[in-house]
């Protein structure tokens, strides 16, 4: 098969090679839309404001994790065209990173242990088939004079950024980063603005 394309329609991997991503694990993902469409709403005074497709999404993303018994979530932040999440592969009830980094009553409140897949790429896949889906509904309940998602007309670009957490320090930082994502809107990599 290689031959018949000469590798031409072959998007590289940005995995790891040799890493199992379906081994525990404390991992930093990113999903973004396609070519940075803005689809989920706003930052308005340094805060996302969620439209419909946000929320959908948001539900979604939640939802994921009730159906995974092995995945469990550290933070998470929806962006305009993006997300961010620390996204913890393991199979003991809770592990030591998310512990450290999780004490205090608030966080528990928003960030509570919720259970994981079997594999990253697997939540990945899954977690965009469940939006495209929900959201091509809301198109339809509506009446939405907009082009559903497909091949053609995608919601997310086809690959995602990961990257293994590999220390407590590099954890904080990572959430750090991720809960202060929208007062940094303006000068992020992924605004057009």
């Amino acid at each position: 098969m290689e031959d018949l394309f000469k590798n031409k329609y072959r998007i590289s991997s940005n995995r790891m090679r040799e890493w199992d991503y379906a081994g525990n694990g404390h991992y930093f993902i990113t999903s973004v839309t396609a070519y940075r469409q803005e689809f989920f709403g706003e930052i308005i005074n340094d805060e996302m404001v969620l439209n419909d497709f946000g929320k959908i999404v948001y539900d979604e993303f939640f939802k994921s994790f009730e159906l995974r018994k092995e995945l469990y979530l550290g933070d998470f932040i929806l962006m305009p065209n993006h997300w961010h999440a620390i996204i913890i592969l393991d199979k003991s009830i809770c592990t030591d990173l998310y512990q450290k980094n999780h004490s205090s009553e608030k966080q528990k409140e928003y960030f509570p242990l919720i259970r994981k897949p079997k594999s990253i790429s697997s939540f990945i896949g899954g977690l965009k088939s469940s939006t495209i889906s929900q959201i091509d509904n809301f198109i339809d309940r509506n009446n939405l004079k907009i082009p559903k998602f497909n091949k053609l007309n995608p919601l997310w670009q086809s690959n995602y950024y990961d990257h293994i957490i590999r220390d407590s320090d590099e954890y904080r930082k990572i959430s750090d980063y991720i809960v202060a994502n929208p007062e940094n809107w303006n000068n992020d990599m992924f605004s057009k603005h």
